[in-house]
């Protein structure tokens, strides 16, 4: 039998020396949470050190990423690709141990944890994929999809306001395979917690229609191993373990205190430590016989070959299904996918509609998700208005006894939009009831920042490539979801509608100013704010493309006219010539100036460039939906669309900050805050007309 108290203080012994060592992090969340790592890693959780990436595996998440030297050191002990020195090398440039865990840096970290609130959110989204992912492959007597989703987390976490918007959700989906384990410590960074955090967190958690086990004691590992078995029977509901700890257990001086969260112990405490610990081990030296009892090797390829027999079975009796699912889970797109790019941009073109970006975006979305079965959308209870379902994409449903996902949901289109504004006609309506299908449009409720945050799991997961929509103005709400998704280089495709004044007498609360500009800022984000049907289709292409990026889609309300175009190679790279000055009637004249427009405002350009020939003032209009993607072009081709001798004159409904790099000479914008008015009369009022636009341009070129 394995000593589990030596286990735990080789836990609690590697995190003081780290943390010492790097004269900075947090050993207080390690020491008191590692009998509650020694229950689940010793016993449940179901992994294979030598291939972190194997399938089935269990997912472990570290909501509370501030504890990383936990995860570290368990990492190290069972056998990952993580030697004692990136231990010693702890929060050290381009060590595999930074001082909160990264995905795709440390072998068997499973998301970017630290924002504290996110890690859990992110395994409610790791829960969800599994639990769709088994309803749309397993089989009788075939159940290849089948693992749960763990995650610890502590006080910040809960008190984070996405952990009530993510696990009420999780609730509601009945994700019976996510285990939460709550280090119930009570001490924060300002100290005891009870002046501040009141919470009943059991009653809590029940309203959210939770399985609640303890408070137990977690610094008792058997006793935290015997309520995980209790919380893997559960079939219809997550389940939450209240696990009493002591942080900083073990440090004679530190415990129980906050000096023990954010700060290394200190020489002397690290000595009376070892002493009270019984621990008369070298810094940073593991016995053998804890080495020993923590050593998963062997076990974790036992379980992947006993998975990997069982998927041989699964793929000769439905080679098709295993087929489809190894290429959904290699994050593959289907062979014909560059064809339905292809035949939907050109569609688009040819019909040449005029319509709202949105309504543009779901046209586009009408194609791309029939083709693409692993796309998964859903909307912050904004369906109606941001347009993201469609006639493949019914409603995701669970069984409200059972928790079973509910197959075969008619599509239907909510009656109207946001607030009072008339649902747009929508191409989901009269649908035919899919057969033998999942849902795949969520209804997330009004919880913008627990959508993304869920994407992210959603799509660290695989298997599916998520994405939601609700108002640019909204994305203030889940920002810091987005900039992780960038930080993780995820896939991950979020529909911001309603992205200016152009959304009219909802006025300034909801009016986008400084939201594209910013998002903009963020980088590895693929910002797209598309003028015409086909700019969105080729937007939506991209976006689907981009493996290593999530993209913004910022959307218009109103409807704008389609812009001719005589090649539709170039938008993909984010700007392009749209209209030389011969298109307007002068064709030996010397271009003057280039009017740069993104979404509804190209239109003006358009109407800026004949008005400026009627005064034989020759502009070229470029189009730039993608700000992002065009500064990722070569030299050569910004030098093509923006040649360097002529003003350039950008025109946007938003901030005017971010043109200046351009070297504009004038930009059309808005520096305050919009006004509650019909569209028509906003546009007037701020300048967005094609007279302003034409005036802008002469007055550059005077200058």
């Amino acid at each position: 039998m394995a000593n589990q108290a030596l286990m735990a203080n080789a836990i609690r012994a590697l995190a003081m020396d780290a943390v010492q060592q790097a004269n900075s992090g947090h050993p207080g969340a390690p020491m008191g949470m590692a009998d509650m790592a020694v229950a689940l890693w010793g016993e449940h959780l179901r992994y294979n050190p030598a291939n972190p990436h194997w399938f089935d595996r269990d997912r472990f998440v570290l909501s509370n990423g501030h504890a990383s030297m936990l995860l570290y050191a368990v990492l190290h002990l069972t056998g990952y690709d993580l030697p004692i020195s990136e231990l010693k090398n702890f929060r050290q440039l381009h060590s595999k141990t930074a001082g909160h865990p990264e995905v795709d840096v440390t072998p068997g970290v499973e998301t970017t944890t630290g924002p504290l609130g996110q890690g859990i959110t992110n395994a409610v989204g790791f829960a969800l994929a599994e639990k769709l992912l088994a309803s749309e492959f397993n089989r009788k007597h075939h159940a290849i999809v089948d693992h749960h989703t763990y995650a610890f987390l502590g006080d910040g976490c809960m008190m984070e306001g996405v952990s009530h918007e993510a696990c009420a959700l999780a609730g509601a989906w009945h994700l019976n395979k996510l285990i939460a384990l709550y280090d119930d410590n009570g001490i924060s960074i300002d100290g005891q917690v009870k002046p501040w955090f009141i919470d009943n967190t059991e009653e809590r958690f029940k309203a959210y229609g939770w399985n609640v086990i303890g408070p137990i004691d977690g610094n008792d590992a058997k006793e935290v191993s015997k309520a995980i078995a209790k919380a893997k029977k559960q079939d219809s509901k997550p389940t939450l373990i209240i696990c009493k700890t002591q942080i900083g257990k073990g440090s004679p001086n530190r415990a129980n205190t906050a000096k023990a969260h954010g700060e290394p112990l200190g020489a002397e405490e690290i000595t009376l430590t070892r002493a009270a610990l019984n621990w008369p081990y070298a810094a940073f030296e593991v016995p053998e016989e804890a080495s020993a009892d923590w050593d998963h090797k062997a076990e974790g390829a036992l379980a992947e070959a006993a998975w990997n027999d069982k998927f041989d079975a699964y793929a000769k009796a439905f080679p098709e299904l295993a087929a489809e699912f190894t290429r959904r889970m290699r994050g593959e797109l289907p062979k014909n996918f560059h064809q339905v790019a292809f035949d939907t941009v050109v569609a688009a073109h040819t019909k040449g509609e005029t319509v709202a970006s949105r309504k543009a975006s779901q046209l586009a979305l009408e194609a791309f998700t029939a083709a693409l079965p692993e796309m998964l959308g859903g909307s912050a209870d904004l369906t109606g208005s941001n347009l993201t379902n469609t006639k493949s994409t019914a409603a995701l449903r669970f069984d409200a006894k059972t928790g079973t996902v509910v197959m075969d949901v008619p599509v239907q289109q909510p009656n109207q939009g946001a607030e009072d504004e008339a649902a747009p006609e929508s191409t989901a309506d009269n649908a035919e009831p899919p057969h033998g299908v999942i849902g795949r449009h969520i209804n997330y409720g009004v919880r913008e920042f627990g959508m993304a945050g869920i994407m992210n799991g959603v799509s660290l997961h695989g298997g599916f490539i998520p994405y939601g929509g609700t108002f640019l103005t909204f994305s203030d709400y889940s920002r810091n979801a987005i900039r992780m998704a960038a930080l993780m280089k995820r896939r991950v495709v979020h529909v911001f509608t309603h992205d200016s004044i152009g959304l009219g007498e909802d006025g300034p609360t909801h009016q986008s100013i400084e939201h594209a500009a910013s998002l903009r800022l963020i980088p590895n984000l693929d910002v797209w704010r598309p003028g015409d049907t086909a700019e969105t289709a080729v937007a939506w292409a991209v976006a689907l493309q981009n493996q290593s990026r999530p993209t913004a889609l910022l959307l218009s309300r109103q409807n704008i006219a389609y812009a001719p175009k005589g090649d539709l190679g170039d938008i993909s790279r984010g700007a392009y010539v749209l209209s030389e000055p011969e298109v307007v009637g002068l064709k030996s004249k010397k271009t003057a100036a280039v009017i740069i427009a993104t979404g509804s405002e190209v239109q003006l350009a358009l109407a800026a460039q004949k008005l400026l020939a009627e005064k034989k003032i020759a502009v070229r209009v470029v189009s730039m939906p993608s700000t992002t993607t065009f500064d990722r072009q070569d030299v050569a081709y910004k030098k093509s669309v923006l040649p360097k001798k002529l003003p350039r004159i950008a025109v946007e409904m938003g901030c005017t900050g971010g043109w200046w790099k351009y070297g504009c000479a004038a930009v059309v914008g808005i520096d305050s805050y919009g006004e509650s008015a019909p569209a028509s009369a906003l546009f007037k009022h701020f300048g967005f007309t094609a007279e302003n636009v034409a005036a802008t341009v002469e007055a550059a070129l005077r200058d």
